[in-house]
């Protein structure tokens, strides 16, 4: 009996807890969605409480002054409109509990209509079908002035990074990101329609349309069904360069033409701005698939050159936590997973070996997410992973059961595309001492709803350099995390075509970038030398 009553008085205060727990605050409309500073808002919703006390609004990241509060109750709030950027997102804060968004946009962010030959020239959105959606579903724009091929315009929706504890409130990053067109994102570009899939890293808020003419007033736009968080958090900027040094022997023509491939960081939902600070020679095709394109021409016998890149790049740790249970299975691949599932020379899933021990790690789980864990854990724990560089690729690395950085992740995008999973690799640096860097490389797997999720085999086995700053829980935390000590320079494998048929071409492999050409030699240039000099740190900035 007293076992029974102990049992009881224990489940109680349980019980409590769960009933007692404060409901999250909840917005159903503010008024007006468009406002000037100073103006007044309405926010309008349910379980505010019914005195201010600690709790809090913010708009674009800024919380209004204590007296631009007006008032205050339980279902809805005034206040006088602060400072902001063009537009922001509307949360509401009450304890530890904070509110889904709306979005509120300045008057500033309307384009004025022009006049003259320019006028009505801006992108303009007339609906946008369906308004909430989850990552990579298909969305649909409608509207007017687009341009009718893509170019260089892109669709931006809202991205978030994790404030620091210093904060008085959330603060976003650059505060968008960029359909991607490497992923898929785009599928259909016209003057009045656009269709494009919601990209990894994309979270509620504003999505626009931005043109060599002009952006759109945002829209509203809710990301929903994630099976899971994803957090960006800890910023850091680099500042890095690198270069290229040429010096040619023998020119038998000065009709000649050296082409360079040569890499610059990426973008994604964890590497941010990405600004050029110098350059020494200017770029024949500037972002080409990733690259930076250099046509050296005229080149004759003892000519020497050199291109000198310096970029200034943000990078922030990424964690994720994955509800597995709640990942949405479906026999039929999407675009990006039918590109991304397919073998190649570098990775080949279609290796009779690769499949079999595929096959043998995954067994009958059909859970995407825990099929990437299983192979990341059986790589882990089955290969001898070391920092420095070994001879060969996925097949020597299968057989052997040893590998190095680059071998690892290779060999994860084997094993995952072979077990019907999106994966592709990715190469930088790993950021290990100043001002020096090592080439290192990682993987992607692609889950839907949710998005790309990282993992590092190599950190995740601890083959760490000595000088790195490794995490004492790494062998977990790798897998679906990633930390601010890198930065990336190619994501899945880049190819070219050759600028001339008869071309001499130079491939480099385990450099930081994985693509097909760096060098093509083209007319009477005969003998050159090319030194890549590795990424230098010439400054590190933490947030």
């Amino acid at each position: 009996m007293s076992s029974r009553r102990f049992l009881l008085l224990a489940i109680i205060p349980l019980v409590c807890l769960a009933a007692c727990k404060e409901p999250e605050p909840r917005i159903l409309s503010i008024f007006p969605r468009i406002g000037a500073v100073g103006d007044i808002l309405t926010i309008e919703g349910e379980h505010f409480g019914g005195e201010q006390r600690e709790s809090y609004v913010t708009i674009g990241g800024i919380s209004p002054t204590s007296p631009s509060y007006l008032e205050w109750r339980n279902e809805s709030i005034i206040l006088r409109i602060p400072e902001f950027n063009e537009s922001g997102l509307v949360y509401v804060y009450v304890g530890r509990q904070k509110s889904n968004a709306a979005l509120f946009t300045s008057h500033e962010a309307i384009p004025e209509p022009a006049a003259g030959e320019a006028a009505g020239v801006s992108p303009r959105i007339s609906s946008v079908s369906p308004l909430a959606g989850s990552t990579g579903s298909l969305v649909t724009i409608q509207g007017s002035n687009f341009g009718s091929s893509r170019g260089e315009s892109g669709v931006y929706f809202a991205w978030t990074a994790r404030a620091s504890a210093s904060a008085p409130a959330e603060v976003s990053g650059p505060g968008r990101v960029e359909v991607s067109g490497a992923d898929l994102g785009y599928e259909f570009w016209s003057d009045r329609e656009i269709r494009v899939r919601v990209p990894d890293g994309a979270q509620s808020g504003t999505l626009e349309v931005e043109t060599s003419r002009g952006k759109s007033s945002p829209q509203y736009f809710e990301v929903t069904g994630r099976p899971g968080t994803r957090t960006y958090r800890d910023k850091r900027s680099y500042s890095i360069s690198y270069s290229v040094d040429i010096q040619v022997r023998e020119a038998s023509t000065a009709s000649n033409t050296l082409y360079l491939w040569v890499p610059t960081p990426v973008i994604s939902g964890s590497q941010r701005k990405r600004e050029l600070l110098s350059r020494e020679t200017g770029a024949l095709v500037e972002n080409y698939q990733g690259v930076s394109l250099y046509g050296l021409q005229g080149l004759g016998s003892g000519a020497s050159q050199r291109i000198s890149l310096a970029w200034l790049v943000d990078v922030y740790a990424v964690e994720t936590a994955v509800v597995s249970s709640q990942i949405r299975s479906s026999a039929a691949l999407s675009p990006l997973e039918s590109a991304f599932t397919l073998a190649t020379e570098l990775i080949p899933s279609g290796d009779a070996a690769v499949r079999q021990q595929a096959a043998a790690i995954v067994g009958r789980e059909t859970n995407k997410y825990l099929k990437a864990q299983r192979i990341y854990e059986w790589i882990r724990r089955e290969t001898a992973i070391q920092t420095g560089p070994l001879e060969g690729g996925v097949l020597e690395a299968l057989e052997t059961k040893q590998a190095d950085p680059y071998m690892a992740a290779l060999l994860f995008c084997a094993l995952a595309r072979a077990s019907g999973l999106a994966a592709q690799p990715v190469a930088g640096v790993l950021i290990d001492q100043y001002p020096g860097t090592r080439s290192h490389y990682w993987a992607e797997f692609w889950i839907e709803g949710f998005g790309w999720i990282p993992v590092d085999p190599a950190l995740g086995a601890g083959a760490a350099p000595p000088s790195f700053n490794l995490r004492e829980d790494h062998g977990a935390w790798y897998f679906g995390s990633l930390d601010n000590q890198r930065i990336a320079f190619s994501r899945g494998e880049t190819l070219f075509s050759r600028m001339d048929p008869r071309g001499r071409i130079t491939a480099r492999s385990r450099e930081y970038a994985l693509q097909n050409l760096w060098e093509e030699a083209v007319g009477g240039l005969d003998s050159y030398s090319s030194l890549w000099s590795g990424i230098i740190i010439n400054g590190v900035y933490a947030e």
